[in-house]
């Protein structure tokens, strides 16, 4: 077994987030390999970050976003559980990442259930005629368009869109990182973006 030096936890520690002790049981576990502590870290925060989910925010803060020249400005209600968290620089950065998002792709909602039913039933209707008038059979069309409407909700909603600055990340993916990060619940409360023109 390989000897961890505080050197080496340090890094650990700078690079995934975690506490001292879970770094220095990461490296035991790879035998001193960083890449793969941090990596174990990530996959037990990811897992842990889920159980938070259901835990209730009440403290956050508002962070705003103004693009280029003025014409466009994003506020966003960011909440987690504790001012701790609030306060934090990462936490502050996560929300101007997200205000960018909001800026940049014009979601309609933050998450599929707020969206107006209408405008799913209109979404769906699209496809079906589309999928009809490729001659596509009824029970195919009824397997396609939960992909259909995935897809769209991956373009209309915050959570499901791909994160503009890492697009194999989605903004619901970034948000559970920072979960795992910081031991505790964050969830977007609410968003307006304002567009000049």
């Amino acid at each position: 077994m390989a000897a961890i030096s505080t050197d080496d936890i340090k890094k650990l520690r700078e690079l995934s987030g975690a506490g001292m002790m879970d770094c220095k049981k990461a490296l035991a576990e790879t035998e001193g390999d960083i890449e793969q502590a941090a990596e174990a870290l990530r996959k037990k925060g990811l897992a842990k970050a889920s159980k938070r989910m259901d835990r209730e925010t009440a403290v956050g803060r508002v962070v705003s976003y103004i693009h280029g020249e003025g014409s466009i400005g994003v506020l966003v209600q960011l909440n987690c559980e504790t001012d701790f968290v609030a306060r934090n620089e990462d936490f502050e950065a996560l929300g101007r990442d997200i205000a960018m998002q909001i800026a940049a792709q014009n979601p309609l909602a933050i998450r599929p259930e707020e969206l107006d039913q209408e405008l799913i039933e209109k979404e769906s209707a699209i496809h079906r005629e589309q999928l009809e008038k490729e001659g596509k059979p009824a029970d195919v069309i009824e397997k396609i368009l939960p992909g259909k409407l995935k897809k769209y909700y991956s373009e209309v909603c915050l959570l499901e869109q791909p994160f503009v600055k890492e697009p194999k990340t989605t903004i619901g993916d970034l948000i559970k990182e920072h979960i795992s990060r910081f031991g505790e619940n964050i969830s977007v409360a609410r968003f307006a973006r304002y567009q000049v023109g």
